[in-house]
């Protein structure tokens, strides 16, 4: 009775399942390509049976494998009949599609409670979770569109985005070398280590440094539709104007970082290095420098989300026949929805990888501090 109880996302999906088969058929009689039978019954039997194998005192591993394939199988032959049918979905397709849903959420609770002593499959479940979820962001997504037959022309359904995307990659290639390989990796290292010098002579100068820090935080304020335009009169229409925007971008948050994080040192620690006759430049690479590291690299990982921004809205404004912003402004001209939502996930892509990688330097540097050692 305790398992029931804690299922009420499966007693819920298994209520909606016998109201979707109470209400068929899924699509409305005007619908030109109909369910057939076997499908129909494929469709029920996968989520009917994953609900009730939730509901039994079964092993969670075993329950939450069959949930996941169950659940998306089902959803995959409940969607992939929607293609022609674009708007006709009835109630009972809503239905079907909610008690998977509730399935998939129950996956993800059982995965969630696991406890696992295998930090190969602790890895691994931090993967599968996130992932599951970000599936059926897209699968509501593809449902919502095509169920309700919303214009093409408003939002694109993800399939019709993935065969854009596949369709276009040597085009998306070409704007990712020119955007991310020519203007914001260039940018991003020219800013961050200029910001980062700043600070450390902003630290060494005390006048400096208070004369400094109230203009940087004003700079770091200004708008970037403001700054893009004047760049590129200053610097032209090709990368350089771009990478000059990325550069102004980066500065400001690196060097207020890492000003705040070189102050992050105890005074315990401070006069202990002062007993051992430790220099200024003794106390920074050996104490301040390595106390300053978490702010360091959170100026980086907020620099890598900043900088891909800065190059994409700076192209808006001027730039050679490739780049993703030059590819957004001009598809979204010429009504090419999918290929902007192309763009868009591509530049998704390429800003969580670039994020993923310092924060991966983030926790071969900083192992020691207690945010990654989990204390």
């Amino acid at each position: 009775m305790t398992i029931l109880k804690r299922s009420w996302q499966s007693w819920l999906a298994l209520a909606l399942a016998l109201a979707a088969l109470a209400t068929l058929p899924f699509l409305s009689a005007e619908a030109p390509f109909a369910y057939n039978p076997m499908r129909m019954f494929s469709i029920f039997v996968l989520t009917i049976g994953a609900t009730l194998v939730s509901l039994l005192p079964l092993p969670s591993v075993f329950v939450a494998v069959t949930l996941l394939v169950c659940a998306h199988f089902s959803t995959s032959l409940l969607i992939a009949r929607l293609a022609g049918n674009e708007g006709m979905a009835s109630t009972a397709f809503f239905l079907a599609l909610a008690a998977n849903w509730l399935l998939a959420w129950r996956c993800v609770s059982i995965l969630s409670a696991l406890k696992v002593r295998s930090k190969t499959v602790d890895g691994l479940l931090r993967l599968v979770i996130p992932a599951i979820f970000g599936a059926w962001i897209l699968i509501l997504w593809e449902a919502a569109t095509r169920g309700f037959g919303i214009p093409f022309i408003i939002l694109p359904p993800p399939s019709a985005i993935g065969v854009r995307f596949a369709s276009s990659i040597p085009t998306l290639w070409a704007d990712v070398q020119q955007t991310v390989f020519k203007a914001v990796i260039f940018g991003y290292l020219v800013g961050c280590a200029a910001g980062f010098a700043v600070a450390i002579l902003a630290d060494r100068i005390a006048f400096f440094r208070r004369g400094l820090l109230p203009i940087a935080n004003l700079m770091s304020a200004l708008p970037i539709i403001g700054v893009a335009p004047i760049m590129v009169m200053w610097f032209g229409f090709d990368w350089q104007s771009k990478a000059a925007v990325v550069i102004v971008m980066t500065f400001f948050p690196m060097l207020v970082n890492t000003i705040a994080g070189l102050s992050a040192a105890g005074s315990m620690e401070r006069d202990l290095m002062h007993s051992y006759a430790s220099d200024y430049w003794q106390t920074l690479t050996k104490l301040r420098l390595p106390a300053a590291m978490p702010f360091i690299f959170n100026a980086l990982k907020i620099n890598s989300t900043l900088a891909l921004i800065g190059a994409i809205v700076a192209e808006f404004f001027g730039t050679p026949i490739v780049g993703m912003g030059f590819r957004i402004s001009t598809e979204i001209g010429r009504m090419n929805v999918d290929m902007v939502w192309a763009e868009i996930a591509v530049a998704a892509l390429v800003g969580s990888v670039f994020y993923g990688v310092v924060a991966l330097g983030e926790r071969a540097t900083t192992f020691w501090h207690p945010s990654n050692r989990g204390g």
